[in-house]
């Protein structure tokens, strides 16, 4: 998890010219999710050991909000970068990251314990 956040603060602290991207509409939300999925999916397998017997919605939802609160911050620390801008609309591609493999990991959970009841 330490790694996935240290390549997002690595490349959120890049000045606005140094990282170019092909043309392509929405690859910048695109690599936000993805980056942002990888971590909600790296917090919720650091923390396994620890939630194996609670409740599956708390961990949702902290996972949810850790990964959020790091968008947050991470736009917070863009805005003294140079070339580099606030924007809500990466810290909601960050949270629909973050979200859908916390969604995804939830009903995997949730067909676990299904199948644990004859």
């Amino acid at each position: 998890m330490a790694t996935i956040m240290g390549m997002i603060f690595y490349l959120s602290h890049q000045p606005g010219d140094f990282v170019q991207f092909p043309r392509f509409i929405g690859l910048d939300k695109l690599l936000h999710v993805i980056a942002y999925g990888c971590l909600a999916g790296a917090f919720l397998y650091g923390l396994h050991p620890f939630t194996h017997d609670s409740n599956r919605a708390v961990t949702a939802l902290g996972a949810v909000l850790f990964c959020l609160l790091f968008g947050i911050s991470d736009e917070f620390h863009q805005a003294f970068i140079p070339g580099r801008f606030v924007s809500a609309w990466d810290v909601a591609a960050d949270f629909f990251g973050a979200l859908f493999v916390v969604g995804c990991w939830y009903r995997h959970k949730a067909g676990d314990e299904a199948n644990d009841y004859p």
